[in-house]
């Protein structure tokens, strides 16, 4: 039997490399994929950064520690408190102390373009001793009006552009914007960029105390500690050895980038590995299915249905073992260039590389196995149960029946995919908006169709022809009648084309939509006339923007500070919600809030504005929370915002966000007011303050309905390596199909028709084949998007819904060019031979 295997393979080499080539690239992305995210799951270990020579750091805790009956739960506080001004006595006590205070800081060169400069962060000179920080050249600040900057090597170099000695720089500070002098220059480091003043000017720009450098011995540090803050409920953290890494500034930033890499890569995988295993499966199925009438051959002439079982199974093993192997080659080869360049476009850190962990490679190898037998599980079993007398009449037509176990698991996959969509419309319509269901979805509708394609090809295929077909000339009809009778054959090459246009489809149009939505409900909920707001995450406007904004004539202005709030749900789980410290009657003036419930109007200090996803969310409730700074509080349900896309978050006043800066300003002009005035009052105090004064219309055009560069990237490597793969399984099993009909085509030839005619033949059944696929995806996405449109009515946020018809266009369109060209040249090869030579042959 197994020189019969050989020798059948040896025959039919075309198929079986088919079926290679789909295994080895499916088994190498799955390997590829998993190693990137294997390298994911452990950071590098980084000692001290900031403070790498000071001896012991004394600092406020920026953690929130809660214990609950399954033990402490952690939270990072968005506002941790000063050092105190008594602990900072006591301490000084005990040997020499620096003070180091951290504010928000930019700066340009005078006379360059207008904007905010680049961000940085201000801190003590002082300081720098304990810090990497060492002169490069010049000396240090001493007065007000002097400033040390952190340049980059390669900024030194006056013809570079770089900021130098001697040079004049517009710096902004909390207390404004102000021209200085660079009076000296530190080599600049990847965890912050610093600007250092002299150490009178920082304390007059920040008075608190964010850090302590102890000189003394770290016990003796620790008791003073305890001692002064007994009883006052303030945590003080003292940091030694490896632990001073704490105070550097963003220290989990290395976890946290793999955290978002993890998710992408893990995001990648999912869908690399479930593209593989569909495209592997029907390669695998529809290269059994070609051998039909072999098989039936060989039970007429008295193979048993086992022995062809054995058959199949050992060509599948002969193939995929060594496709398998090639499959880790290319993954283990193809790996470091996919870490490169997520380096290279942002997505990763500077220092994300590929590690020596083994499993991905085994994970791949037995995946490429396993799928592969399960691909030729179903045909095999089908092939064994022909009758010797029916082998023939089999093999010749495809009747396009299915069997009741594919019935089955079809029904059960498109009930499941639309069972939970419907469940979550009813039971919570927010989860439609996240990635991880709107991009699994879609996989089990994929699956339901294409189980279901044999019977859904044939109408499909007669809708899609149904003008061609009545035109002169007989290419239409025969196309119609090739397509419709051979559906293994369209089945299997449509199946490419469905899960491209599927995936397209749902990821493009759901992101789309839902950053559409966004923008609509930001732009509803927004009445404000300007917005201005602080660059990067910890930003702060400057006091005097604030000042001169408010005293404007005619206009409405409200303050707002970006903080956060804890709660515990379920006495368990410590659940924190990002919120905004705000004057409610500003706020009115401002904004038009989606209140579900409450009123906004009645935020005081004891009050609290929440939104429906909070577990306690009844007016007039009372609910223990814990603030940005880590003080515990139970404050009085005001309000409550319905979910929308997940941007309505909670409100607290000011008073309840103490260490937060004012980070955004909305401007609203009055009504009978001189908007003219306004606006140029506005953009005059922007201009002096070094602060970008935007309308509301170009804020939202900046802020959405955009994603993420980070984002656009994830999404742009997930459909590059899924329609990579699937366009060349589009053009493999067409190699495949085209080169298994060379007996048709030499009938043709010998009946009358030119090689022109027959080649254009060939080319019209490939493009009714893209056709029936795109059909189908289009079905699933159709079937995804209207979801999402129903979970965004649910959640109250009228936005159209986004197609991205030209994105999906050049899909099909290239998969059309694709499907001809893969259709074309192996035909155009068969017909170099003499028609009668080809004569006959079928299989």
């Amino acid at each position: 039997m197994l020189r019969l295997t050989l020798q059948g393979m040896r025959a039919r080499w075309v198929t079986f490399t088919g079926s290679f080539v789909a295994l080895a690239l499916g088994v190498g992305l799955i390997a590829a994929t998993g190693l990137a995210l294997a390298a994911t799951f452990q950071a590098p270990h980084r000692g001290p950064e900031r403070f790498a020579a000071a001896p012991v750091v004394v600092r406020a805790t920026d953690t929130l520690r809660v214990s609950t009956p399954i033990g402490e739960r952690t939270q990072r506080l968005a506002d941790p408190r000063a050092v105190p001004a008594e602990v900072a006595a006591e301490l000084a006590r005990l040997g020499r102390t620096v003070e180091d205070r951290t504010f928000p800081v930019s700066y340009a060169s005078v006379g360059g373009e207008d904007g905010e400069g680049a961000a940085a962060a201000g801190h003590p000179w002082s300081v720098a001793a304990a810090t990497p920080y060492r002169l490069t050249d010049g000396r240090a600040p001493r007065t007000p009006g002097e400033v040390v900057v952190a340049v980059a090597t390669r900024e030194r170099d006056r013809s570079g552009g770089g900021v130098a000695v001697g040079d004049r720089v517009r710096v902004v500070t909390p207390a404004g914007a102000d021209s200085r002098t660079v009076v000296g220059t530190v080599a600049a480091t990847d965890f912050e960029t610093a600007v250092f003043f002299a150490d009178a000017e920082a304390a007059q720009l920040s008075p608190r105390i964010d850090a302590l450098v102890v000189h003394a011995d770290a016990t003796a540090v620790r008791k003073a500690v305890r001692d002064a803050v007994r009883g006052t409920g303030s945590g003080i953290d003292v940091l030694t050895g490896d632990e001073r890494r704490r105070a550097d500034p963003d220290p989990d930033r290395d976890s946290e980038a793999l955290v978002a890499v993890n998710a992408l890569l893990g995001t990648a995988a999912g869908i690399t590995c479930f593209v593989s295993v569909f495209v592997v499966a029907s390669t695998f199925a529809f290269a059994v299915a070609q051998r039909r009438r072999e098989f039936g051959l060989l039970r007429t002439a008295g193979a048993t249905a086992r022995q062809i079982r054995r058959t199949v199974f050992a060509e599948a093993v002969l193939v995929a073992v060594p496709a398998s192997a090639a499959g880790c080659l290319l993954g283990a080869v193809g790996a470091p260039p996919l870490a490169a360049w997520m380096v290279d476009s942002g997505v990763a850190p500077s220092w994300f590389a590929i590690g020596d962990q083994t499993w991905p490679l085994h994970t791949a190898f037995w995946t490429g196995l396993c799928v592969a037998m399960a691909g030729v599980l179903t045909s095999s079993w089908r092939a064994g149960r022909i009758k010797p007398t029916e082998a023939l009449r089999e093999a010749a037509l495809d009747n396009g029946t299915m069997p009741p176990s594919r019935w089955l698991l079809g029904a059960l996959l498109l009930l499941a995919g639309l069972g939970l969509l419907v469940w979550s419309l009813a039971t919570d319509p927010g989860e439609a908006l996240k990635r991880k269901t709107y991009i699994t979805r879609p996989m089990l509708l994929i699956v339901g169709f294409a189980l279901y394609a044999p019977v859904l090809v044939s109408p499909l295929v007669r809708l899609v022809t149904w003008l061609p077909a009545r035109l002169p000339g007989a290419t239409g009809l025969l196309a119609r009648e090739n397509a419709a009778t051979g559906v293994r054959r369209t089945a299997a090459v449509a199946a490419p084309v469905l899960i491209t246009v599927a995936l397209a489809a749902s990821l493009l149009g759901t992101t789309a939509t839902i950053n559409e939505a966004k923008a609509t409900e930001a732009a509803t909920q927004t009445t404000a006339d300007y917005v201005v707001a602080a660059p990067g995450e910890k930003g702060a406007l400057p006091a005097p923007f604030v000042t001169r904004a408010r005293s404007i004539p005619g206009a409405a202005v409200s303050a707002s500070r970006s903080t956060a709030v804890s709660v515990l749900e379920e006495g368990v789980a410590l659940v924190r919600s990002e919120a905004r410290a705000v004057d409610p009657a500003a706020l009115a003036a401002v904004s038009r809030l989606p209140v579900a419930s409450g009123r906004v109007a009645d935020l005081d200090d004891g009050g609290i504005v929440v939104n429906e996803e909070w577990l306690t969310r009844t007016v007039g409730q009372r609910v223990r929370v814990w603030l940005g700074d880590g003080r515990e509080v139970t404050l009085r349900i005001v309000a409550v915002l319905r979910t929308g896309t997940g941007g309505n978050g909670v409100y607290v006043t000011p008073r309840n966000a103490p260490g937060a800066p004012v980070d955004r300003v909305d401007v609203a002009v009055r009504d009978g007011a001189d908007a003219t005035a306004v606006d140029a009052a506005l953009r005059e105090a922007g201009a002096a303050t070094r602060t970008t004064v935007l309308t509301k219309d170009e804020w939202l055009a900046r802020s959405h309905p955009r994603s993420s560069e980070s984002t656009r990237l994830g999404l742009l490597l997930i459909l590059g390596i899924a329609l990579l793969y699937t366009g060349i399984a589009l053009a493999n099993t067409l190699v495949m199909a085209t080169s298994d009909r060379v007996g048709d085509l030499a009938v043709l030839r010998l009946t009358g028709a030119t090689k022109p005619q027959v080649l254009r033949l060939v080319a019209a059944e490939a493009l009714v084949v893209v056709a029936v696929g795109s059909l189908l995806g289009a079905a699933v996405a159709g079937l995804n998007l209207l979801g999402l449109r129903g979970a965004l009515a649910l959640l109250s946020v009228r936005s159209p819904l986004v197609v991205p018809w030209g994105g999906l266009g050049a899909m099909v369109a290239a998969s059309a060019v694709l499907a001809v060209v893969a259709a074309v040249v192996p035909a155009l090869t068969a017909l170099r031979t003499r028609p009668v030579e080809h004569a006959g042959t079928r299989e």
